[in-house]
């Protein structure tokens, strides 16, 4: 069973537009599923993880791209991304005959191209890159897709498409995750994790990596799911593991290089004083947060120690998805200051500062004495967008109002 996926048209109009696409994203979210079934009969397939594939890019790139022609599509580029040099001089010779050249290469990667090592900015201008993640609830649920904005109006709008979930399905949708193969099968769920994570330690972390504590490296994939939704405090994970601090950090941009965590960054600007300038880490997938923190069940899951935590991992990761199936920039921050003001999220505009809190109890107080501080950015100030658990848009006060968790 296939579950249409929001990026498709923008993968397919970056296509027509850009000589090599690429989508990128953490394994098994449905990079290749979605690519091969949205791609034409003349478009061909290949894996650079075969090895007599991947051994002819490398060592002959020249005879690899005639050998398969185009228009192509080159699964698990991240092990030769050498190849994007012979992939230029081939868009440069169309482009310089006055041929079509759009949408000669696909790509895909299981590791963010910004962050990938040693690969070229040689194809700047000629590449449309997207990140994929795992199943949104619109993509699950068979929603239109929707940028997910902070103003009464498009939230409004969005709850038109919504069907009201109380608490108990919110943390149903939180335990079971979004990967495909556990929403589109029947696999015993505690068996497929296991041989996830398993795949992602001798795939991504050892082979790719060449990480050999990969032990130690679970531990840590293991302690940092306790502390989804919290500051990135290097120094106090890497004695909680008796590792080093350039270690830890090295670790999570491997997780963040895979798509695994989203940091989200403190907002602040040159004017600004008594900041916190440390990112919060979330993982992408609450259902693997779930099995690495090892709540057995979406029951006690909402009423253990991790269940605030795990839903604003849950909301903020829907919120990025939306950015991503849109093909957009992100521009989502947090705010804290040494006083402990803390606002759970901003979407920054370009005039105006968006503030979300995120609750879970049915009609939370007091929410609004956390944002004196925003004063300091010279911007307008929408007014606070509660999430919780209440049934309908509803005003808080004229500066603040309740909106239901269930409009993701």
């Amino acid at each position: 069973m296939y579950i249409t996926r929001h990026l498709e048209q923008e993968i397919l109009k970056a296509s027509r537009y850009y000589p090599v696409v690429m989508v990128c994203g953490l394994q098994q979210v449905g990079k290749s599923t979605l690519l091969y079934h949205i791609k034409d009969s003349t478009r061909q397939y290949v894996t650079l993880a075969d090895p007599k594939v991947r051994r002819l890019a490398l060592n002959d790139p020249a005879l690899f791209f005639e050998t398969y022609g185009t228009p192509l599509l080159i699964d698990d580029f991240e092990y030769v991304p050498s190849i994007l040099l012979e992939m230029k001089k081939l868009v440069d010779k169309k482009a310089l005959a006055g041929e079509d050249c759009s949408g000669m290469f696909w790509l895909i990667s299981s590791q963010k191209f910004n962050l990938m090592q040693g690969v070229s900015d040689s194809l700047a201008g000629r590449m449309a890159i997207f990140e994929l993640s795992s199943l949104s609830s619109a993509e699950i649920e068979a929603r239109p897709h929707a940028v997910f904005k902070a103003d009464l109006n498009s939230l409004h709008e969005r709850l038109k498409n919504c069907n009201f979930k109380n608490i108990h399905q919110i943390y149903e949708d939180i335990f079971r995750g979004g990967l495909p193969k556990l929403r589109t099968s029947k696999l015993e769920r505690e068996r497929f994790y296991a041989e996830y994570i398993n795949n992602y330690l001798e795939r991504e972390i050892r082979s790719a990596a060449q990480v050999l504590k990969v032990n130690e490296f679970y531990d840590f994939l293991v302690l940092l799911a306790s502390h989804t939704a919290q500051e990135l405090n290097y120094k106090k994970l890497a004695i909680s593991l008796d590792v080093s601090a350039p270690t830890i950090k090295y670790w999570i941009c491997l997780l963040e290089r895979s798509g695994m965590i989203f940091l989200l960054y403190p907002y602040f600007n040159q004017g600004a004083k008594r900041l916190v300038k440390r990112p919060k880490v979330y993982f992408m997938d609450t259902g693997l947060v779930a099995y690495l923190a090892r709540w057995p069940n979406a029951q006690t899951l909402e009423k253990g120690a991790l269940d605030l935590a795990i839903l604003k991992t849950y909301v903020v990761s829907e919120i990025v998805k939306s950015y991503l199936n849109a093909g957009l920039a992100l521009n989502l921050f947090y705010y804290r200051d040494w006083e402990q003001h803390e606002i759970d999220l901003l979407i920054v505009g370009s005039d105006k500062i968006y503030p979300i809190e995120i609750k879970k109890n049915k009609a939370p107080s007091n929410v609004y004495q956390n944002f004196s501080g925003l004063k300091q950015f010279h911007k307008d100030i929408a007014p606070l967008t509660i999430l919780c658990q209440s049934e309908e848009l509803i005003p808080y006060n004229k500066e603040a109002w309740y909106c239901p968790l269930s409009v993701f």
